[in-house]
């Protein structure tokens, strides 16, 4: 199943603004994604992101909330064997 999936904005690269990426913390997995739909996010903002493109900002207890459920139904294994 492809979901959506909350992260934590861990730093950003601000070098080509049409491209604009960042590293992202998905519960201890941290992987690059494109920022460039949420160009207001900074470091620190929690993001879903969806094949590799965080679509939007979500506040830190939703996104808390989202990714615990996702843990529960198991939903996670491709993220955390992708590393």
């Amino acid at each position: 199943m492809c979901l959506a999936v909350p992260g934590k904005i861990v730093s950003i690269e601000e070098a080509d603004p049409t491209f604009r990426t960042g590293r992202v913390n998905f519960g201890g997995i941290v992987k690059a994604v494109n920022l460039s739909y949420v160009r207001e996010a900074k470091v620190g903002d929690y993001v879903v992101v969806h094949v590799g493109f965080a679509l939007s900002i979500v506040d830190e207890a939703e996104a808390h909330r989202v990714f615990d459920y996702l843990r529960a139904m198991g939903e996670l294994t491709e993220l955390e064997t992708a590393t």
